[in-house]
């Protein structure tokens, strides 16, 4: 009998309780929580996702320089806006014809990926972790705190600690050990960045055609110290956090139901591989799986495509439960690919944005986040697809594949070996994430140290790379291009928190349509037409509650954890929005969900 079995076998008369948080405060806008929850039988029966805040770049964008979209689109972020600039700079590589040298993309690359180090690493340890941290399980599972003091710590060999409340206490904020050591560890990965792409978050070095970053010996033996003075940080992190999620599983038995979701997820492929990649949309499926993080969509565990083009042609964005006209009676901007193929009305390149502000309803509109989904050609479903956060669903893609193959990271078909060298204490480690059984929210925070060790990995190629090029004398860094008066192109990259696309149609030289699609709008969006509801309210909703506190002095930790471990920005402050929740009705409901909506 599963543990959902066992729950809806017992289930005792509904007590329902209205709870939200609103905001779970985060740079690209507000983003609320709004639940029922049911106390008696301890779990969430409805959620809803809403974001307050409208940005309208795809409206401000037109008319302007094309060249001009990745410094503007950088500003749609305040964490990954270098992740904007990387996918406007491909999309618009692809609009000129234009291929920049190999040194170009290694240099962008380890950019990329010490951005990938210092955001996984400041939001894992310095926010996620609160979540997990001794003070806030003391407040509330304290029984949990209890076992946790008794329990042995697995991994203590690796990362020094001898019980995972221990191991808990050193990411207390302010306070713990680990959570001040991230913040240095962070501090370190920046430079690292600043040294590829000029300023961080907003690069200054990053253009279409190439970088403005001196490729001397200097910069990358720079990086390289810097790198390898971490390098130990990075194995402990995976350490300490397997020892602690798999103590979770132990200590709360049925906690793989928190946050879980059918395996829907999504990812569109990172770090270019300078030998394939020319960025002609007619070959953009050969470069696109020799990409060092594989793309792919998987459905219930199978690898559906890893062909950026099928993925591209299947975008749909959908409107839904959103503050927005439809636009399906406009004329579309692209009516083929440069392939032939037919392009939908609601596909990015086709879509007008038509804010309409209205009052918030959950029977109707309730948000400014859209819709966007992907069209499984064999089903004729619209996906609800997710980031599982960014690196679940990149190690998972990447891990199915099995198509990436260098000397430091390999993928095997079912799981993504990592070797990452001697550093200053610790020897020449060989980690393994293997595929796990569920998309929930403890796998999603698993996943984060892993790519870490990845983005770790993949640095160290990318050096040995760049330095090869440096001996060789192959030293150039831009190649020149005209801006055509008429042209399309499409960016796919990976932001740190999952999948990143920038669409743009040129006419006349000017930007004629732009559409950012960053991660956060795939995961936060709200029911669509079809009622689907978004990854946030479906990872929530259904979901059990462990928390040991009753309606009066709730804090939610159980919701919390699921919305943070999809990384949904920056979610720095969370507040309470109903004080200590409001009693809607006490019923007997003897089917789930009957009897109340």
């Amino acid at each position: 009998m599963t543990t959902t079995q066992a729950r809806a076998a017992g289930r005792r008369p509904a007590q329902i309780v209205d709870m939200s948080w609103d905001p779970i405060t985060r740079i690209i806008g507000n983003l609320g929580i709004y639940t029922k929850i049911d106390f008696a039988n301890q779990e969430v029966v409805e959620c809803h996702s809403t974001s307050s805040l409208f940005r309208g770049y795809s409206v401000f964008m037109r008319g302007k320089d094309p060249r001009d979209a990745g410094f503007i689109t950088s500003r749609i972020c305040g964490i990954c806006g270098d992740n904007h600039t990387t996918c406007s700079n491909y999309a618009q590589q692809m609009a000129y014809g234009a291929k920049p040298p190999p040194m170009a993309e290694h240099i962008t690359n380890l950019g990329e990926a010490a951005e990938y180090m210092f955001d996984h690493t400041i939001f894992q340890d310095n926010l996620v972790f609160v979540d997990f941290c001794e003070a806030m399980v003391k407040a509330t599972n304290p029984s949990v705190l209890a076992r946790a003091e008794r329990t042995e710590a697995p991994r203590g060999h690796l990362h020094g600690y001898r019980t995972i409340a221990d191991i808990m206490r050193a990411f207390n904020p302010f306070e713990g050990e680990v959570y001040k050591q991230a913040l240095k560890i962070s501090r370190t990965t920046r430079e690292m960045f600043c040294l590829m792409e000029g300023r961080h978050v907003h690069p200054s070095t990053l253009y279409p055609g190439g970088v403005g970053t001196m490729p001397q010996p200097t910069l990358f033996t720079d990086y390289l110290t810097r790198l390898l003075r971490i390098i130990d940080f990075v194995k402990q992190a995976v350490a300490m956090n397997d020892d602690v999620f798999d103590f979770f599983y132990a200590a709360l038995p049925g906690y793989e139901e928190v946050g879980r979701r059918r395996i829907l997820l999504a990812c569109w492929g990172a770090f270019q591989n300078p030998d394939t990649c020319d960025y002609r949309y007619a070959t953009m499926n050969t470069w696109g799986k020799d990409m060092y993080v594989t793309p792919g969509i998987i459905v219930d565990g199978q690898l559906v495509t890893n062909n950026l083009t099928d993925i591209n042609l299947g975008l749909r964005i959908l409107l839904g439960s959103s503050y927005y006209d439809d636009w399906t009676g406009e004329e579309p901007f692209v009516t083929h690919d440069p392939l032939g193929n037919p392009v939908d009305i609601r596909h990015p390149w086709n879509q007008t944005t038509l804010p309409h502000p209205q009052k918030r309803t959950f029977e109707n509109n309730y948000s400014w986040v859209m819709s966007p989904r992907w069209y499984h050609p064999e089903t004729g479903r619209h996906l609800a697809l997710d980031t599982g956060g960014g690196p679940l669903a990149r190690l998972w893609s990447t891990a199915l594949n099995g198509l990436v193959d260098t000397p430091y990271v390999k993928a095997t078909g079912h799981s993504v070996r990592i070797t990452l060298p001697k550093g200053q204490t610790l020897p020449e480690h060989t980690l393994e994430w293997t595929i796990p059984q569920w998309s929930n929210t403890l796998e999603r925070d698993r996943a984060r140290p892993y790519f870490i060790a990845y983005a770790a990995a993949m640095a160290l190629h990318f050096l040995d790379q760049a330095q090869h090029l440096v001996r060789a004398g192959e030293t150039h860094t831009f190649t020149n291009y005209e801006v055509p008066d008429e042209a399309i192109g499409c960016g796919f990259h990976e932001a740190v928190r999952g999948v990143l696309s920038h669409h743009l149609v040129i006419r006349d030289k000017k930007i004629a349509n732009y559409h950012p699609y960053p991660p956060t709008p795939w995961n936060a969006s709200p029911r669509d037409h079809y009622g689907t509801p978004g990854p946030y309210e479906d990872a929530v909703q259904g979901q059990p509650i462990f928390e040991e506190n009753g309606p009066d002095t709730f804090k939610g930790v159980d919701i919390m954890r699921t919305v943070r471990s999809f990384d949904p920005c920056l979610p720095c402050g969370v507040h309470m929005y109903t004080g200590n929740g409001k009693t809607l009705t006490t019923t007997h409901s003897p089917t789930y969900g009957a009897g109340h909506g």
